[in-house]
């Protein structure tokens, strides 16, 4: 098992992956370590399919200098490609970091998100034909024993007569009918987040992370029609949650809503935030059916709920004070707003 460097992460790439995942306008995002942490350095949109864009990195990474690189796919649109370019001449102290360093990347970007790597040594790898050759080299079916052919083979002898019932009987869909994308929802989930996004007034939706299960599951929580001072009381006060939060101002806007609190323990933070950004993006896709309700871009991040009252909402979001809110106006504080605490890792032993 590789170690990892303790590298973390800068609100500001979270918010540029955030926004190009939502936009679907960005091609590539340039990623570098900088001071210690992970920092956004260049989006570049698009302009072709991916591997006409390809030309592009030519003038985006250098000789020497490591990088991540993060690409939108073509088809989806909403899934990406992790490049990881670590060039022969770099320092070997930067080849030790980076390689230490990616995992953490995508998981608290969410690897969900992304469904292919490359791991580039020069230039010559980041282009369109060495991207052709990497995709033959994954799509090649894989050398089997004669007694794993002849099983192929019966197979599909049976696919072949049944004219395809085999096949399609164990297609594993998930609830927005793609394969395997994301954490599997446990049911009622979807028919909650539709009865939410069709709903008026305040309420809120509560999810976990069902662990106790074989396979980890999206479960609803909780459920209520609310006032935004009742909000912190419906989150969990000493485990993540996340959460759905329709609060009708102007307008019915719904916010994201992901509480980590700082006591709650270390792999239950880590699994919840490598979630987040997939499960917010599979939520909104069902909400924006919907032109009731809006789905807020700012997301909320809080490691203490019971912060989150109306004079911490509107400063956090920097909503306009002078906008009738849900409740007593007076409350409204428009102090600095406190920024998001990011659990820490587990030391190095």
């Amino acid at each position: 098992m590789s170690a990892t460097s303790g590298i973390g992460i800068s609100q500001q790439l979270v918010d540029e992956f955030s926004n190009a995942v939502d936009t679907k306008a960005t091609r590539f995002i340039k990623v570098s370590i900088q001071n210690e942490s992970l920092v956004h350095d260049e989006s570049i949109p698009g302009a072709g399919t991916f591997q006409d864009d390809l030309a592009k990195l030519q003038n985006v990474v250098e000789d020497s200098t490591p990088a991540y690189i993060l690409g939108r796919l073509d088809e989806p649109p909403a899934e990406w490609i992790a490049i990881s370019y670590v060039p022969d001449s770099a320092k070997v102290r930067d080849k030790m970091l980076y390689a230490s360093t990616r995992a953490s990347l995508m998981k608290s970007l969410g690897s969900t998100l992304f469904t292919d790597s490359i791991f580039a040594t020069s230039k010559d790898d980041l282009t369109a034909d060495a991207y052709a050759a990497h995709r033959r080299h994954i799509n090649a079916p894989k050398p089997l024993s004669a007694r794993e052919q002849e099983m192929e083979d019966i197979k599909a002898a049976e696919r072949e007569a049944s004219g395809g019932i085999y096949e399609g009987s164990r297609a594993r869909k998930n609830h927005l009918g793609n394969d395997n994308v994301g954490m599997k929802w446990e049911d009622g989930v979807t028919d909650a987040i539709k009865a939410f996004g069709a709903g008026e007034g305040c309420s809120v939706l509560v999810f976990t992370i069902n662990v106790t299960s074989s396979s980890e599951m999206l479960h609803l929580h909780s459920s209520a029609d609310i006032t935004v001072d009742r909000l912190r009381a419906s989150l969990l006060p000493s485990d993540p949650c996340f959460a759905l939060f329709a609060w009708p101002r102007t307008q019915r806007e719904i916010y994201w809503i992901y509480s980590c609190p700082s006591n709650s323990p270390v792999k239950n933070r880590m699994l919840y935030s490598s979630c987040s950004l997939a499960t917010f993006l599979a939520a909104k896709a069902i909400l924006s059916s919907y032109p009731t309700s809006t789905v807020a871009s700012r997301k909320i991040e809080t490691s203490d709920p019971q912060e989150l009252d109306e004079a911490f909402l509107v400063s956090y979001l920097d909503l306009d004070t002078a906008t009738p809110a849900a409740s007593n106006p007076s409350q409204i504080d428009t102090g600095e707003k406190k920024p998001f605490a990011r659990p820490k890792g587990p030391g190095r032993r």
